[in-house]
């Protein structure tokens, strides 16, 4: 005769299941920060990288016409020192005086100097608008934390309006 046994089931006891919680917990804690650090990292080299691709065409745009993107009208509706005439003077094609046209031809032979029709975001705060001053004097500071660009068309210089890049 056989003599039966009870069965002893198999599996984790509710304190191992907490430790292994708690282990999975002190993990995500160390993870996580590391990385929101990388995508900080990772927006800062995304700035660096539109303000170099932005001065550049900058550039460009002035030795070609002599001034600066928005110092002077763009003809028809774009006025000087306006957001529109800044990123249509870059966007399109454009005479040497700096007159706008969608089409190439003898007349408008210069640009267009971004690759896109629209002036990039911002990648910090994700703004596409640039704030146009005048006052022509270099170490031209941040408005504040609003984002975007800012532009000062007597200088050419360029900067994130973002107090904390601003030294970019």
């Amino acid at each position: 005769m056989m003599i039966r046994r009870p069965r002893l089931h198999a599996g984790f006891t509710l304190v191992e299941l907490l430790i292994v919680v708690v282990i999975l917990g002190v993990l995500a804690a160390i993870a996580i920060p590391q990385f929101s650090a990388s995508t900080d990292d990772s927006k800062v080299a995304a700035l660096d990288a539109s303000l170099n691709n932005l001065r550049t065409a900058i550039e460009l745009y002035y030795q070609q016409h002599g001034h600066y993107p928005s110092a002077v009208t763009g003809g028809g509706t774009y006025a000087v020192n306006t957001e529109a005439t800044f990123t249509a003077q870059l966007a399109s094609f454009t005479s040497a005086a700096g007159v706008v046209s969608t089409t190439k031809d003898a007349t408008y032979k210069y640009g267009p100097y971004l690759k896109k029709a629209t002036l990039p975001a911002e990648p910090i705060n994700n703004i596409a608008t640039v704030e146009i001053v005048t006052t022509g004097a270099l170490g031209m500071t941040a408005s504040g934390t609003t984002g975007g660009w800012k532009f000062d068309n007597k200088t050419g210089q360029l900067i994130a309006n973002i107090t904390a890049y601003q030294t970019r």
